[in-house]
């Protein structure tokens, strides 16, 4: 096969003694697979041959942020491994000022749960010293509002409505609504949605979530999402959710849901105040196809997080960072969660 020639001179360093030198194509296979950095630190290729990198960032933020740290339960193994409680004390543990929860079919957050066990919950987090900063569901995927089967809309909406209820029980303002898609691609079998059809379908069903959610005091936030083919630029966003009129209606803004194509920092100033919750996703360009291995820890991508930590600041957020992580790790899951921490303090400015 033929390795693809580097912008750039590479230079082979001097062979260590008894060593014999690699030759060209050697290193250009080496430098394509590690980078030059990496081949340069190990003396195989001279340190003048290294790409040019960009400006080193600052060890540490030019002054702290005035926002909050949180985490999506999907980063630990729950209910797997874990129970709620478990991952409530972790959490706290590590230093987390609140955590992000996932409203399931069954569980301790689901249709299944009393409201007085919802809100027991909640009370749960606040005895251990965590807000709740949102609810979530992965529920919209498979009850998708702009489904082509009538009956999971229908069930998507009721979904919905159970979440916005919840929210209220577990004392927190944020709901995250995925509007819809036009396309999943997991669902290879499943038809298209007509982006028209998927608009129209979008707006009716949070027209119907707008009186729920003005009774309960919570937000519907919709979240920008990387693969349903619908509202992928700010301003399609702006659009969406300024036709409803609503103070209801919010961005919950996800930096690695766009960070395919786009770059967080340029949607930020755009969505403006719109702004209500956050996701901190990380996401590695070094993977040229979309799967969920390109999301990746906190300061382990490619998401140029000061740009990210001072549009933030720039358009006045002082609300919740919550890192989303879907991968667990197996063996002490728990040092995620104090990674994850610990990186969101030194963008914070708390630590340096």
């Amino acid at each position: 096969m033929t390795v693809p020639e580097t912008p750039h001179e590479v230079k082979t360093a001097q062979a260590p003694c008894g060593a014999d030198p690699l030759s060209r194509r050697e290193v250009l296979a080496y430098t394509a697979a590690f980078g030059a950095a990496f081949l340069a630190s190990q003396g195989l290729v001279a340190a003048e041959a290294q790409a040019p990198q960009a400006t080193a960032a600052p060890a540490r933020p030019a002054r702290k942020y005035d926002m909050k740290k949180s985490i999506n339960l999907w980063a630990l193994p729950y209910p797997q491994k874990m129970t709620l409680k478990e991952c409530f004390q972790i959490c706290k543990d590590a230093g987390f000022e609140a955590v992000e929860v996932n409203y399931a079919l069954e569980g301790d957050l689901s249709p299944q749960a009393s409201p007085a066990h919802i809100k027991e919950v909640g009370q749960w987090a606040r005895r251990i010293g965590l807000k709740i900063s949102g609810v979530c569901s992965f529920l919209f995927w498979p009850y998708a509002l702009t489904h082509e089967d009538p009956k999971r809309r229908e069930r998507g909406l009721e979904l919905a409505i159970q979440m916005v209820r919840a929210a209220r029980l577990l004392e927190t303002d944020n709901v995250l609504i995925v509007p819809g898609a036009t396309y999943i691609p997991w669902l290879e079998n499943e038809p298209p949605v007509p982006f028209d059809v998927c608009h129209r379908r979008a707006r009716e069903a949070v027209e119907k979530l707008i009186p729920e959610a003005e009774k309960a005091g919570v937000y519907l936030n919709i979240e920008n999402i990387f693969v349903n083919g619908f509202l992928h630029t700010p301003e399609e966003m702006n659009a969406f959710v300024d036709r409803f009129g609503s103070d209801r209606v919010r961005v919950h803004f996800d930096t690695g849901n766009i960070a395919q194509y786009h770059f967080p920092e340029h949607w930020i100033p755009l969505l403006g105040k719109r702004i209500q919750n956050v996701h901190f996703k990380e996401y590695s360009k070094k993977v040229h196809e979309f799967n969920l291995h390109t999301f990746r820890p906190l300061l382990d991508g490619t998401i140029n997080w000061p740009a990210v930590m001072e549009a933030l600041d720039q358009v006045g957020y002082r609300g919740y960072l919550t890192f989303e992580y879907f991968n667990p790790f197996p063996y002490w899951p728990e040092s995620l969660v104090y990674q994850t921490s610990d990186a969101l303090d030194r963008m914070l400015g708390r630590k340096t």
